[in-house]
């Protein structure tokens, strides 16, 4: 068991590597280079790291010998497979982190039937991810375990030169937006000036700080609103006052620092359906080793298990988006069917009956697995928690990537949408630290000083009991999602009069709160 934590330690770690990529670049993309070229800059560094690792697995002076420990690899042969690795991370992060935004690009949300598809976009991207994975969790390990290994890899590389170059041929048809002001130095703005300016007294009404006016804005303004009045001292009109950098920020500009505030206990409370989720792909994988996989007439290879709740959600977002997403629009009026956070609410609940029922399944399992372990129970049982947690993710991601880039301000989204895989690999090293830290605390605390998690038999340990750990976990997260969700102010454009730009405005002089009088000119 310890080994294969190791093994999933080093997955978990890498998509780890992956937000720190795409995190890394989303400011800079933002900034220097539109998001389509952003795409084929970062999808060639990806082509390029899948064919180091193709010539790596199929060069065996390139494989490290056995030495009997739990890493072989060293020199120049580390120094590939960690370069490859590195730049897989790098590409994927690059990618990730604009595709998503560059497709929504292609929408205008201010247009009525252009908003209904951008709502449509998002489940469709959702489906044909689905049937990749299904592909490469099938297609490529049938190929990768019957044939060779290094043929799933070449199969994947093909694949995504053949996807970039596709995106480069319709280049003629796409919306390319030009990019902005730097979405770090815009935050770090804010931030620094409202900080120099702590000791000064907001004014009365906040239509008297600062804003650019309509004929000079060259981008969305968006109104003012009353949460975190603390920052909106960036904003504040001094004597002799110059719209300058790192001097004051308009409102526009404190109200992007506001919204990213307020997105950030949205993304802390999806991490733990993440969490959830690796635990699926790796537990159930090793409880897949151990049950009848035979369906019907098929045997199941246990890497292909994730398969099952990839069917479920090529088959549930059709039917999401082709009858329920109409219906709901009907009772709502919303171009989605119902909000974001509503339908990441509902995913959050599913995520936790998803874990109890994993938890009774498990059970069954281990009772069948040690009365008779030459007929163990069917493949088929891992369905259900699967289906459940198929239907959870399907709600939650596209409702996350949806909230995320109609909430964002223009300059910032793909810093906003590369937010869900932040916590996506956040919720994948997360699991093995709850693996190491469940098994560490009840190997103390058992008659049996042993812990839920301890070694290689399944039929001893108590998973059921870290499944359930993890519901409890889930269902306490779902309420703490409640109390951020309940209390989030979405996005409005400024539309009214109300801010006046600071050249038409007659300057107040703000003195510092310890004085007694605020004198106006």
């Amino acid at each position: 068991m310890e080994k294969k934590q190791r093994g999933i330690h080093g997955f978990h770690v890498h998509f780890c590597l992956v937000s720190i990529g795409q995190h890394g670049l989303c400011g800079k993309h933002d900034t220097y280079l539109n998001r389509f070229t952003t795409c084929l800059l970062f999808g060639s560094l990806e082509v390029l790291a899948l064919a180091m690792l193709t010539v790596q697995a199929a060069s065996k002076h390139l494989h490290p010998e056995a030495c009997g420990k739990s890493s072989c690899v060293k020199g120049g042969i580390a120094v590939m497979f960690y370069t490859s690795l590195c730049l897989l991370a790098l590409g994927m992060g690059g990618v990730r982190g604009s595709m998503t935004a560059f497709g929504a690009d292609q929408f205008d949300e201010k247009d009525p039937t252009e908003a209904k598809a951008l709502a449509s976009f998002f489940n469709w991207l959702l489906l044909s991810s689905t049937v990749g994975a299904i592909t490469g969790v099938t297609g490529v390990v049938w190929v990768s375990t019957q044939k060779a290994w290094h043929w799933g890899f070449f199969i994947i590389t093909i694949a995504s030169s053949v996807g970039f170059v596709t995106l480069a041929l319709g280049k003629q048809f796409y919306r390319i937006k030009t990019p902005g002001d730097s979405p770090t130095l815009r935050i770090a703005q804010v931030i620094v000036v409202s900080f120099k300016n702590r000791k000064l007294s907001l004014p009365e009404s906040h239509g008297e700080l600062y804003e650019i006016s309509d004929k000079d804005a060259t981008a969305e303004k968006i109104a003012h609103t009353n949460q975190m009045r603390f920052l909106d001292k960036a904003a504040i009109i001094q004597e002799s006052s110059k719209p300058q950098a790192w001097k004051i920020c308009t409102v526009t500009q404190v109200e992007e620092v506001k919204i990213l505030t307020r997105m950030l206990p949205i993304v802390a409370s999806t991490i733990i359906l993440n969490t959830c989720m690796a635990q699926l792909q790796t537990f159930s994988v090793q409880q897949g080793n151990v049950m009848d996989l035979k369906l019907g007439s098929l045997t199941v290879p246990a890497p292909s298990i994730p398969v099952i709740p990839l069917v479920f959600i090529s088959v549930l977002v059709p039917l999401y988006e082709l009858f329920f997403v109409p219906f709901a629009r009907k009772i709502t009026n919303h171009p989605s069917g119902i909000t974001q956070l509503q339908r990441v609410g509902v995913g959050l609940v599913l995520s936790a009956i998803s874990m109890a029922v994993a938890g009774i399944v498990e059970v069954k399992r281990r009772d069948q697995g040690r009365k008779d372990p030459s007929k163990p129970i069917s493949l088929f049982w891992l369905s259900f928690q699967y289906g459940i947690f198929g239907i959870a993710d399907m709600f939650t991601l596209v409702g996350l990537l949806e909230f995320f880039y109609r909430e964002s301000p223009a300059s910032m989204k793909s810093l906003s949408t590369s937010l869900t895989w932040l916590s996506t690999s956040l919720g994948y090293f997360l699991s093995t630290v709850f693996v190491n830290v469940i098994n560490a605390v009840t190997k103390r605390i058992t008659r049996s000083k042993q812990g839920w998690l301890h070694g290689f038999d399944l039929n001893q340990n108590n998973l059921n009991l870290f499944y359930w750990f993890l519901a409890t976990l889930s269902c306490l997260n779902f309420f703490n999602y409640l109390y951020w969700a309940s209390r989030y102010q979405y996005k409005r454009e400024d539309s009214g009069p109300g801010f006046k730009p600071l050249g038409e405005m007659p300057l107040k002089r703000v003195e510092r709160k310890q004085d007694c009088e605020v004198s106006r000119e």
